[in-house]
């Protein structure tokens, strides 16, 4: 008998649930592109997301996804020819390798696997070895969706400073913007990265690239950008239309707008707070469920796991019936277990992920992992139980009342 009617919940890292208040903004008649209300407040939007990534810097947004983000930072900074080093920990770090190959750019990967975060004397041995300092911009990324391992900006841009070496570096944080806390400017990044659709609650379509003075003047030095991806202009418009390097993404922009207030309402320190205890809450159902069967965490230190998905290894094909059964039985959605085996092979079917990012409160997660449990015990997969109750205390204790005094 399936439960799965009433409101589903997509539990993937990303589109992110949509807040009412979001959908509802971006629900309106198409505006006008030429003056008025939309025009007025692209400016705060802009201003707003610099806030939440912690820069004084700027940013340039686009119509585009992730990829697009990728593709714009590597077009303002580079020439073809020139070289990046890329610390892969995951199936995003190779894809950004991919799309800076694919630019005509000579890519040289320090693989970390699928488990262990970049290891900043691995670094620092590469950019010793780079005698001439060809090396032009060292790509990280922050919390890799894959994965959901989650790097060391500011100890990556020590080892470039120690070094004394010029790479930029530039740190993709497109699954954690709003979600795990990241400080663009004290950690020195000078190229940041992220999309509309994860921490920032709006659907896909929008994505930014966040740039330092650094950044800036690397974009200075070269002979020529392609238009559309020239950040100079979306930076600085000298026309609206600039922003967007032709028509504004009209009722993304409404939605976002709503979006930063939100967060602006909550507070991005609270922000940041609610993402760390409802990630516990998951670490801790998820460890007590592991003392008993195979289910195990993907990244085993709790200081390198993010705050925004967690990936979850379970053995094929209990991975693949589990998410199928969440689905058609509960109502719920988890994310596939990307890049953790080769797609269509027995092996991929043991893995999966859980989104927990952006709209997101203590019922969704409770509600998730009670089905997740009972979805185990239907499919008769081994676990150790308790782990709703484990995940309940850590929620319990987080919001806890203050104690009253003795006079009370």
């Amino acid at each position: 008998m399936s439960l799965a009617q009433g409101r589903p919940y997509l539990a993937i890292p990303g589109p992110s649930v949509v807040p009412d208040r979001v959908l509802a903004a971006m629900h309106r008649p198409a505006p006008n592109i030429y003056e008025g209300e939309l025009i007025e407040m692209t400016a705060g939007i802009a201003r707003d997301l610099c806030g939440v990534a912690r820069t004084g810097g700027d940013v340039a947004m686009y119509v585009a996804n992730g990829h697009g983000a990728w593709e714009a930072a590597l077009a303002n900074t580079l020439a073809p020819g020139d070289k990046v080093l890329v610390l892969a920990t995951g199936r995003f770090g190779h894809g950004w390798a991919e799309m800076a190959e694919a630019m005509g750019f000579e890519v040289e990967i320090l693989d970390f696997g699928k488990r262990a975060p970049a290891d900043p004397e691995r670094l620092r041995a590469a950019l010793r070895a780079d005698a001439g300092g060809r090396i032009g911009a060292v790509l990280a990324t922050h919390v890799d969706t894959a994965t959901s391992l989650r790097n060391d900006v500011a100890a990556l841009r020590q080892v470039l400073d120690e070094t004394g070496h010029g790479a930029l570096l530039m740190a993709d944080c497109i699954a954690s913007l709003a979600c795990d806390r990241f400080e663009m400017d004290a950690w020195g990044a000078d190229v940041m990265v992220a999309g509309s659709q994860k921490g920032l609650m709006v659907p896909p379509g929008m994505a930014f690239v966040f740039f330092n003075a650094r950044a800036s003047a690397a974009r200075a030095r070269l002979p020529r950008v392609s238009r559309y991806w020239d950040w100079a202009p979306r930076a600085a418009p000298e026309q609206f239309y600039q922003y967007f390097g032709g028509t504004a993404p009209t009722h993304h922009l409404y939605g976002l707008r709503e979006a930063l207030d939100m967060i602006a309402e909550e507070g991005l320190e609270h922000v940041l707070a609610r993402h760390a205890t409802l990630a516990r809450a998951i670490w801790a159902a998820c460890a007590r469920w592991g003392e008993g069967g195979p289910l195990e965490l993907n990244i085993a230190d709790p200081a390198h796991r993010s705050h925004a998905v967690t990936a979850l290894r379970i053995g094929a094909p209990h991975g693949e019936r589990l998410r199928a059964w969440m689905a058609g039985e509960a109502g719920v959605t988890l994310g596939i277990g990307l890049g953790m085996a080769e797609p269509g092979t027995p092996e991929a079917g043991g893995f999966f992920r859980i989104g927990h990012m952006g709209h997101l409160n203590a019922h969704m997660v409770l509600g998730l992992l009670a089905s997740l449990e009972a979805g185990m015990r239907a499919l008769e997969i081994p676990f150790a139980p308790g782990g709703a109750e484990a995940a309940a205390a850590v929620v319990a204790e987080a919001a806890a009342p203050p104690a009253r005094s003795a006079a009370g």
